[in-house]
């Protein structure tokens, strides 16, 4: 039943079935349970060509084609897809993923930091503040979106095993890159925000509707710590490589 708002983002619709279904295309497409959903540009399509995983499949978009790989990792199937960056493309690209046949999904990507942070350190979020659009059409408004305990834990099993650093996060997740102003920062990090990204909380507000286990390995990039000296830094560019290594094995541990 759908909750009627004067804000239209706020009226929400409880109904999961939609007029387009993610798998209204009817495509003879089987994927494995396991999925890594990555935020990490040509690393994924670079990895998959290594490792010779099978591209099974394709998510049209109107600008651009994402392939959809399927490979081997100690002996389990796991599906391979870069994820789109923005939280409406990636949020429709999920529950794609999901309407043929993927149930444990484990993301990773680049998160800016609100404090003096070192760049390529991972943090694993366990919270999201919604201030994107996406996930209101997913769960019903709230302020917050919370990161479900068993994927927390699958994460931060396989980073104490193999001894990385590192500190759980609330992040703010936001559709808005280029107003990031001076006082919402201030106003996000008050509340206790401690890094900013796009798409957090959307994918959490999937998971939940339709029942998935979902989580995500965040590594620093760029910061906004100095309000009056933006720092891009390199993007986090040194953590691509191991965080997608990292999220093939909290996938398999599951």
């Amino acid at each position: 039943m759908i909750q009627k708002h004067a804000i239209p983002v706020l009226e929400f619709d409880d109904n999961p079935h939609a007029v387009i279904m993610p798998n209204h295309e009817g495509l003879d497409l089987h994927l494995p349970k396991k999925c890594v959903y990555a935020f990490l540009g040509e690393e994924i399509d670079c990895y998959a060509r290594g490792v010779g995983a099978d591209c099974v499949g394709e998510f049209v978009s109107v600008t651009k084609t994402y392939p959809v790989y399927v490979m081997s990792y100690k002996g389990e199937e796991v599906c391979l897809a870069q994820a789109p960056v923005g939280s409406a493309p990636a949020a429709q690209f999920m529950d794609w993923l999901i309407g043929y046949g993927v149930e444990q999904i484990i993301s990773t990507g680049t998160c800016g930091v609100l404090a003096d942070t070192e760049e390529n350190a991972f943090l694993v979020p366990v919270r999201a503040l919604r201030d994107e659009g996406a996930s209101y059409h997913y769960v019903a408004p709230s302020r917050y979106m919370e990161i479900q305990p068993e994927a927390i834990a699958a994460i931060e099993q396989v980073l104490d095993a193999r001894g990385i650093s590192y500190e759980e996060v609330m992040t703010w997740t936001t559709d808005g890159f280029y107003r990031e102003t001076d006082e919402k920062v201030a106003y996000r990090k008050e509340e206790g925000c401690a890094v900013v990204e796009m798409e957090c909380s959307a994918l959490a507000a999937v998971a939940q509707l339709r029942g998935v286990l979902w989580g995500e390995l965040l590594f620093t990039a760029d910061s906004l710590a100095d309000l009056d000296q933006y720092d891009s830094r390199d993007w986090g560019s040194e953590a691509f490589e191991k965080a997608l290594e990292l999220c093939l094995e909290i996938a398999f541990q599951i």
